[in-house]
């Protein structure tokens, strides 16, 4: 029987080594969070501070959680925004340097069409719910894990969820009433 992460993380303040298990797990994961953000440049160049500090405070982990991801994804998110503090820059969002996060999506949405558009809603959601959004839709958090991961309440996190999904879905409704305003006029 596989342990769960708390257990795992546990048992690593004890046994060091243990850590391994979390790496093995979630690894994967914790880098595409960080190229889904930053790109993979810059993921690759914080990956090793994240699991750096990871490791330092394994101690401070819950060991009733089952589940490290959105732990790891607060540290993650940290450790950017160390990252472009010290570069004094924003994180950037747009669609010249980020990955293709839709390329999957891209038959059932459509997405070459509406990427500029989703970009524009993502640029322009207040930080605290982009982050909320993007936890859940990237990274596949539910909101209770995102809470976790952002360390604010539940209700919080609900709330920019649906605020910030509103906000999305109105830019992405305005570009397609002026593409189809643009079409009905060129025909």
């Amino acid at each position: 029987m596989e342990l769960r992460d708390g257990e795992v993380m546990a048992r690593a303040v004890a046994e060091p080594a243990c850590f391994v298990q979390v790496f093995d797990r979630h690894g994967r994961a914790v880098h595409a969070y960080l190229v889904r953000r930053a790109g993979p440049q810059i993921a690759d160049d914080v990956l090793d501070e994240v699991w750096l500090q990871a490791f330092a405070s394994r101690g401070r982990f819950d060991e009733e959680c089952a589940d490290a991801r959105p732990w790891l994804y607060g540290i993650a998110r940290n450790v950017l925004k160390s990252h472009w503090r010290a570069r004094s820059r924003a994180a950037p969002i747009n669609g010249d340097n980020a990955p293709d996060a839709f390329v999957e999506a891209d038959a059932r949405l459509d997405a070459v069409r509406h990427r500029p558009a989703l970009w524009d809603a993502l640029a322009a959601l207040p930080d605290e719910d982009r982050e909320v959004l993007l936890l859940v839709a990237w990274e596949g958090l539910t909101p209770a894990e995102a809470a976790e991961s952002l360390g604010i309440p539940q209700g919080t996190t609900r709330w920019r969820l649906h605020r910030a999904r509103a906000a999305a879905q109105r830019v992405l409704d305005e570009a397609s009433d002026e593409r189809s305003e643009h079409t009905t006029m060129e025909v």
